[in-house]
């Protein structure tokens, strides 16, 4: 009995901890993700002349004879940490680039804070 409470005091003082690194994880890595997913669309800018018009262009010819993809390793438009898929916009509507890709965290919904903060190209 007295192993599960030190087991459960541990966990108190551990979990919050343990939960704020993950948080900061999922963020650092989608944005790592967009950083990787900007330069695949400048790529294919380069090739085409043109912007994607969608995500799914960077691994798909879509009957282009400039297309000199796929622009990702592994041809795979990922998904963020969260499971949701990126969003991206032609033309941007907010940063000085010509496109937008960005997540909405956690929550899936514009804003938010901590692990529903969004997670932006133009930041």
């Amino acid at each position: 009995m007295i192993v599960v409470v030190i087991i459960g005091m541990i966990m108190g003082l551990v979990g919050p901890n343990v939960m704020k690194k993950l948080q900061k994880a999922k963020h650092q890595n989608a944005k790592n993700q967009i950083k990787l997913l900007c330069n695949a669309v400048d790529d294919y800018y380069l090739d085409m002349s043109e912007y994607p018009g969608r995500l799914d262009d960077l691994v798909q010819n879509s009957g282009h004879e400039k297309w000199d993809g796929p622009y990702l390793t592994p041809p795979k438009v990922p998904l963020d940490p969260w499971g949701k898929e990126y969003r991206y916009e032609v033309p941007a509507s907010q940063g000085s680039s010509p496109y937008g890709l960005y997540s909405y965290g956690a929550d899936n919904a514009s804003g938010g804070e901590g692990e529903s903060a969004d997670v932006h190209s133009w930041e």
